[in-house]
């Protein structure tokens, strides 16, 4: 390895240690395909991005199926869970094929479009897909807020808050 190229390398790592250590909110993301299917994932790249109107960011690795749902409804769902929910981190984490049920055995309700969330949660929120910018190796959502809900948890307990040892992977 070249000097410019070492040089480099200990420049990604040194960024990556930084971008790792700024702290991201953890929720479960819902969609549909509009044809009766539902999913959810663990989205961990969530932020607010506007006071009027309301709106928020999600990243989507390119990779997942869901990007085709979410570009087609144009809807999704934001289940926010607290810090002690380590259990849907495991459930939501391995990820779930088209068809597989991924809230079998939990406790949900429906959103005002019809989308499940969370029931356990700190709350939901809801919204329409406004925008879409590629981000490498990620799709970043720009989500203008319609409807919101309090769970169970709300009030109760912190949010799950995620740091990792690096930004150069989850």
């Amino acid at each position: 390895m070249t000097a410019g190229a070492e040089s480099r390398n200990e420049t990604r790592e040194q960024i990556g240690a930084v971008v790792g250590n700024i702290p991201s909110g953890l929720s479960i993301l819902t969609a549909s395909d509009g044809k009766g299917r539902e999913t959810g994932m663990l989205a961990s790249w969530v932020q607010q991005a506007s006071f009027d109107p309301l709106a928020l960011t999600v990243a989507v690795q390119h990779k997942r199926y869901i990007n085709e749902w979410l570009e087609s409804t144009k809807t999704m769902a934001l289940s926010v869970i607290g810090e002690s929910q380590t259990d849907l981190l495991k459930h939501f984490g391995k990820g779930f094929e088209p068809g597989e049920p991924a809230f079998e055995g939990l406790e949900t309700t429906k959103s005002p479009s019809g989308l499940t969330v969370l029931t356990d949660a700190l709350g939901y929120v809801e919204g329409t897909i406004t925008g879409r910018v590629d981000a490498g190796d990620h799709a970043v959502y720009v989500v203008r807020l319609s409807a919101a809900g309090k769970g169970n948890r709300f009030g109760n307990e912190k949010p799950y808050v995620h740091l990792r040892k690096s930004g150069l992977n989850y």
